[in-house]
Formats: structure tokens, sequence, C-alpha cells
């Protein structure tokens, strides 16, 4: 078991026959995408006026003004005084105003005073909403085309149809 053993020594392969290099296949590296890093209004700051973009954005200080972009978070300090829209928002802070958002996530510690119109609402224990919870209305989808019967319809209360045409 814990005896001195000798080693074999490793077969070895015979060389291989020489044959026609295959010329290798060279794929440009593509840059790598970095993750986007959210974007910071800090405590202590305050903006007058909108903010709007495409990334992530979170708000611990205070915004006067509509907030749009694709995700946002309000802080436990964060404020916001105007309309909020985005895709996804999660609040703990305070909003003043309307909020749009697909997914709406307030936390125990939100306060909203506004509507919020959402497709997915998720509300812990104690956070306060003063205002309409508004579902998305997805437009309804049309139904399939049918053919109107060609026979004649029988005429509505009051409703006079006119005379046939003469069939010659």
């Amino acid at each position: 078991m814990f005896s001195k053993q000798t080693k074999t020594p490793a077969k070895t392969l015979p060389p291989a026959a020489p044959s026609t290099p295959t010329p290798a296949l060279v794929i440009p590296e593509q840059p790598k995408a970095r993750p986007r890093v959210a974007s910071l209004i800090s405590d202590g700051i305050t903006i007058e006026g909108g903010v709007t973009g495409d990334g992530e954005l979170q708000i611990d200080g205070v915004v006067r003004g509509d907030v749009r972009v694709g995700r946002l978070t309000v802080g436990d300090t964060g404020h916001i005084e105007g309309s909020v829209f985005a895709e996804a928002i999660e609040v703990r802070g305070r909003v003043i105003g309307a909020v749009t958002a697909k997914q709406v996530r307030l936390y125990g510690t939100a306060y909203i005073d506004g509507d919020i119109t959402h497709e997915q609402l998720a509300m812990e224990t104690g956070a306060f909403f003063q205002g309409r919870s508004l579902k998305f209305q997805r437009p309804a989808t049309p139904p399939p085309s049918q053919p109107a019967p060609q026979a004649a319809a029988a005429p509505l209360s009051g409703e006079v149809l006119p005379a046939p045409a003469p069939i010659a």
C-alpha cells in the first residue's frame, strides 16, 4: 500500500506520418460587451428637471422632474417628485407622481402617492400606496374575420329594408 513502486515508462506513440498542413481557422476575437453599471444619484444630490436614458438608474437623492429609464431603483433615501416610466421599478423610498412600468415592486419602506400603471405589481407589508392601480390594457387581437352571411336579415324593430331588385 505505502511501498515504493517503480513506475513503468509511458508508452510513446510513433511519430505521425507527415501530412499536408491544414490551414488554421483564425476567428477574430470579438470584444466582450461589458455589463452596464447602474448610474447613481446619491444621497445629498438634488436634480431639478427630467432624467432620461436607456440604462439602469438608482436614486438615493432627490429628483424634481420626470424620470424615464430602462430600470429604476429608488433607494431608502430616494425621493422623486414627477412621473416615472421604466420597464421595471423597485421602490424603497418616496415617489410623488404617476408610476408606469411593466414590473413594479414596492418594498416595506416605500411611499407612493400617485397612480401605478403596471403589468405586475408586488407590494410588501408596510408599503404605503395612495392612488389607483391600473393594469396595462394590452390591445385585443381582432378575431379572425368571417364572411358575412348573404341571406337577407330580418328587419330590426322599426327599421325598413329597401325592396329587393326585380330579377329579369
